[in-house]
């Protein structure tokens, strides 16, 4: 069932269409060094191939998991002599984060002199996966999980053009509780078809039963709101449970993604979102379990990491909290996006040379570490904005005594 063009290609409506430059590439038979980041089933390895059989450009494929820097450089030297027959390499790495620092700089010099073009698909974030100078190489795309929608024209397509299922008589009693166990996965909906039918038995006429998906899936249907309420939907009410200090209605929507297979990384990537945008300086150390929770899930995987992520979710909850931080930033970004880029004043610039020094540059600044309490009053605002205030903390936890410091600092600011 793999899409033959990318007209029969389902999602990803953000990098495909008129104009997009996937699109775009591929209308023209042209290819570029990318890196496609996103989940299992998004349809990454697939673009690949798309893309790499509208150009006449030699195909070879790797797997980061089984593949070492021989393999490497056996496809760099073949690809080397098809570039001096005329002819280009395509280079596929799968899993391309599972390659370390050695094997990734084995191919910088291919994708720099054009001998290869390089498409790496990864789950994991590249700015902490993939070293910068073969990211500075490279396109990267995000690719976002199927939507139900996607996912639900990906069922209908192998009902309709599998060489098997066309002949069989199947019906469901809820096919969204196919697509809510496939977690915008479509390889995992197209498996979980697949087992469904084989449980089935050697009928013509299958009926697909709730009992019969979770049976396929290894789920227990009874943990399962047969509402169909989507991903987004239960990482929303997690969210607010936790702003809300709502320890227990976290743990049963964390619980509720854990039971659907949610990756334990994404809730954890959140509760660190939500530790700087909610709790803020009203608890400082809410970042660091955030943090470090995402790290210890990364670590030890399930089922353990459940503890983990109930430990910095409870804690989350009962934090006091501020969203002073991100209002501040926020704010500070339209006036950024709105006034004129005003000059640093002088006093705030470094002289690093002489001619710097006669201009003015560094004159009348303050080194706050020779003053007592390692502070005197200086501008550090553009004059224009030298009034300007963004952060305003919260009166409760430790945001309280950073409002009360800061009010002695600048008596001129509303605190």
């Amino acid at each position: 069932m793999r899409p033959r063009s990318l007209d029969e290609f389902v999602g990803q409506k953000h990098l495909l269409g008129p104009g997009k430059a996937l699109s775009v590439l591929y209308q023209q038979g042209r290819v570029v060094s990318m890196i496609l980041w996103g989940p299992p089933g998004s349809g990454k390895t697939t673009l690949a191939r798309l893309l790499a059989e509208r150009t006449e450009h030699a195909f070879e494929q790797l797997s980061a998991v089984s593949s070492g820097v021989r393999d490497v450089r056996r496809v760099l030297s073949q690809a080397s002599e098809f570039r001096d027959e005329g002819k280009g390499t395509i280079l596929f790495i799968d899993e391309i984060h599972r390659f370390n620092k050695a094997q990734q700089d084995a191919l910088l010099h291919s994708v720099e002199s054009g001998d290869i073009i390089l498409i790496g698909a990864t789950t994991e974030n590249p700015s902490f996966e993939v070293i910068p100078p073969l990211r500075s190489r490279c396109r990267t795309f995000v690719l976002e999980p199927l939507s139900a929608s996607d996912l639900l024209e990906v069922l209908n397509r192998a009902l309709e053009n599998d060489e098997v299922l066309k002949e069989l008589a199947i019906t469901f009693d809820d096919p969204e509780l196919l697509i809510a166990y496939s977690g915008g996965d479509a390889r995992a909906l197209l498996n979980g078809l697949e087992m469904c039918v084989m449980l089935a038995g050697n009928e013509k006429d299958i009926h697909i039963s709730a009992e019969l998906i979770a049976e396929a899936f290894q789920r227990s249907f009874a943990q399962y709101d047969k509402s169909g309420e989507e991903h987004y939907n239960v990482i929303s009410a997690f969210i607010k449970s936790v702003r809300g200090s709502d320890p227990d209605a976290a743990l049963y929507w964390m619980a509720r993604m854990l039971e659907g297979g949610e990756d334990p990384l994404f809730i954890a990537r959140r509760m660190i979102i939500l530790a700087s945008e909610d709790v803020g300086n009203a608890e400082p150390n809410a970042l660091l379990l955030a943090t470090a929770t995402f790290h210890a899930v990364h670590a030890i995987g399930m089922p353990e990491a459940r503890i983990v992520l109930a430990q910095c979710a409870t804690y989350l909850s009962y934090a006091p909290k501020s969203n002073a931080a991100y209002r501040a930033i926020n704010d500070a970004i339209r006036d950024v996006k709105k006034l004129p880029p005003y000059p640093v004043p002088l006093h705030l610039r470094n002289p690093v040379t002489g001619l710097m020094k006669s201009m003015g540059y560094g004159k009348g600044y303050k080194y706050a570490h020779d003053f007592s309490g390692h502070f005197t009053p200086q501008d550090y605002l553009p004059e224009e904005m030298k009034d300007m205030q963004y952060y305003k903390p919260a009166e409760q936890g430790r945001e309280a005594s950073i409002r009360e410091r800061l009010k002695k600092l600048w008596p001129r600011r509303k605190y």
